[in-house]
Order: C-alpha cells, then sequence, then structure tokens
C-alpha cells in the first residue's frame, strides 16, 4: 500500500470558522530533534504566538511530531496558514543551530465532530508521552498543556 502524498492531504481540507481541529505535524524523517529542550519550548512558543488565529485546547510535543487540539477563532483563519506560521518560526531558530530540514511537508488534521467527546481526544493526545514509554504520568512530561486539567 503506497502512503499518500503531501497532495492527497490537502484533499478536502477546509477551514471552518470555529471548528476544532486535531492536529500532528511530524519531523523530517521522524528525527527526534524535539528532545533539545530550548528547541521543544520554541515550538511551544509558536504554538502560543498564534492566539489571534485560534485558541490551543491542548497539544503535546513529542520528540518526532506534535499533537496539537485546536479551535479556530474566526472565518479568516486557514488551517494551512496557522501550520504554516508554527513551521516558519520554529525553522527560523532551528537554522540557527542545524543545517538538516526541521519539518515534513504538509500535515494531519481531523475535524473534530459534535459527536466526539472532546476531553476524551484532549486524554489521547496528552497520553502519548506515556504511552510512548517516556514517563510514567503525563504529569512528568515538560511540554505539554491544557486547558481541560
Amino acid at each position: 500500500m503506497n502512503k499518500p502524498t503531501y497532495k492527497a492531504l490537502t484533499k478536502g481540507r477546509v477551514s471552518i470558522s470555529h471548528q476544532i481541529y486535531h492536529i500532528r505535524i511530524c519531523t523530517w524523517n521522524r528525527k527526534p530533534y524535539f528532545r533539545d529542550f530550548m528547541l521543544a519550548r520554541t515550538l511551544i512558543r509558536a504554538l502560543m504566538n498564534q492566539s489571534h488565529r485560534c485558541t490551543t485546547l491542548c497539544f503535546v510535543v513529542m520528540p518526532d511530531h506534535i499533537h496539537w487540539l485546536l479551535q479556530l477563532c474566526c472565518e479568516t483563519s486557514d488551517l494551512s496558514q496557522i501550520v504554516r506560521g508554527v513551521k516558519v518560526s520554529t525553522t527560523f531558530e532551528f537554522r540557527k543551530q542545524f543545517t538538516d530540514k526541521l519539518w515534513q511537508a504538509g500535515f494531519y488534521d481531523r475535524a473534530i465532530r459534535h459527536e466526539d467527546d472532546i476531553p476524551a481526544v484532549a486524554r489521547y493526545i496528552l497520553r502519548n508521552p506515556v504511552r510512548a514509554g517516556l514517563v510514567r504520568s503525563v504529569k512528568d512530561y515538560s511540554h505539554w498543556d491544557a486547558v481541560f486539567f
């Protein structure tokens, strides 16, 4: 089975005002760049800098990817532009230390439907470091936040 290309990921992607989305963005070749504490904090600042376009409900920065649950703020908010803004600002800081690529092209998104249990989606996101064996409790992990807990 062939993996979908970047172009396939964008098919049908729409940005709906006030919609909640689960976003996953992966590093280039899944390299664990965010083991570096300062680079992980740079990524978190980049997420927070998008607060004029979206509300962050929760996130977790894993060594090689990020999960982000967000809600678009207004009609002019565009999911692709938000992710692009995060990627550009973190790449700028990344290039001060490294010459490799930081991000894979594209990202995965899933619109959360009304019938979905949003706190359950948030728990799934936040349990990633535990499932990956990085910590025993998400409370012991440095790179996460949530409005729910």
